[in-house]
């Protein structure tokens, strides 16, 4: 038999497990997430995998709870970003996740009131899309990349690395004015490391092909490359641009170092979605953006390739090697 406190206690448990499943869905409603970013379109059209599936296992069950709305821009103007955007607002979203600089700047020009969650991109107090971090006001919220700090971080540890470096090249995108702000603290950690830098910067692909000409004629002893849509996008011809003319370069996520690349530091894209599909929950559930703090990466990441340190006759330091994440070999 069955006592009035056990039932008590069957029917709160029970409460409890239908709060969390209403926590996830309404009856009858089917959330829509807006996607946008300035990469090319994946052969499936879906928006970046962890995001999906973080949403997944948070309750939100795909074609059933909610569905996705991708946009890419493919590397084009910002003209294209906010047509795009003006699409997934007309498309009546329930949230958009801006990946990237561009694709935020775009989405919050768009709309004010559609929440809009941001990640890689950039300082977001720097480039006005929050108004602060604990107290972001508006419709957007997201990720923060601090600029300052991983500008710094990244030439100190490519200093460690070539120790003999005086002149570093900065390929960055110029249109990209996150970037551009990264850059700049370069520029600062630069001098305070008694090093000089040589800015490439560029707007689009055939701006390429004059950046690595600049290093051909002035050749410099290493290189830092700045990742957004335009610069991954094109990845592969700086990779084996610097693989051929002997240039240690530095760049900002480990998806570089496992493509050839020599070293990197910086989040993992994957745990920043997982990040983003929090911040995604939260709006659905009731949230408003205004009220979100922006939250940064849980941690930064050293990679380093040692195949591609031996094509460039590097040996890696031992203190790095004893401070990487993963060493590639």
């Amino acid at each position: 038999m069955t006592d009035r406190r056990t039932f008590i206690g069957i029917v709160g448990s029970g409460l409890v497990a239908c709060t969390r499943i209403a926590g996830a869905q309404q009856t009858g409603k089917v959330w829509r997430v807006g996607f946008l970013a300035g990469g090319v379109r994946p052969p499936d059209g879906a928006a970046p995998t962890p995001l999906r599936e973080e949403l997944q296992a948070l309750g939100y069950a795909e074609g059933k709870d909610i569905m996705y709305e991708g946009r890419w821009a493919e590397g084009r103007t910002a003209t294209r970003f906010r047509e795009l955007a003006a699409e997934l607002v007309s498309r009546k979203v329930d949230v958009i996740v801006a990946f990237g600089g561009p694709a935020a700047e775009a989405a919050k020009q768009t709309s004010s009131i559609t929440p809009i969650i941001v990640l890689s991109a950039g300082d977001v107090v720097e480039t006005k899309l929050v108004a602060s971090l604990a107290r972001p006001g508006g419709n957007v919220t997201g990720i923060n990349d601090p600029a300052a700090v991983l500008s710094a971080k990244r030439l100190e540890i490519l200093k460690e690395l070539v120790p003999v470096a005086k002149r570093v090249a900065v390929l960055w995108n110029a249109g990209n004015y996150a970037m551009t702000l990264r850059y700049r603290e370069i520029e600062k950690a630069a001098q305070m490391l008694d090093m000089s830098i040589d800015p490439l910067g560029v707007r689009e692909p055939d701006d390429f092909d004059v950046a690595l000409a600049t290093m051909t004629s002035a050749r410099p002893d290493a290189l830092m490359m700045l990742t957004d849509a335009l610069t991954n996008l094109n990845r592969q011809r700086v990779l084996d641009y610097v693989s051929a003319h002997k240039i240690p370069a530095m760049y900002e996520f480990g998806s570089v170092v496992h493509a050839g690349g020599l070293i990197s530091y910086g989040s993992d894209l994957n745990e920043t979605f997982k990040l983003a599909a929090d911040y995604v929950a939260k709006v659905l559930k009731g949230a408003k953006p205004s009220e979100l703090p922006v939250e940064q990466p849980n941690r930064y990441y050293l990679a380093i390739n040692l195949k591609a340190a031996k094509n460039l006759g590097l040996t890696v330091p031992q203190t790095l090697l004893l401070r990487a994440d993963e060493v590639i070999q």
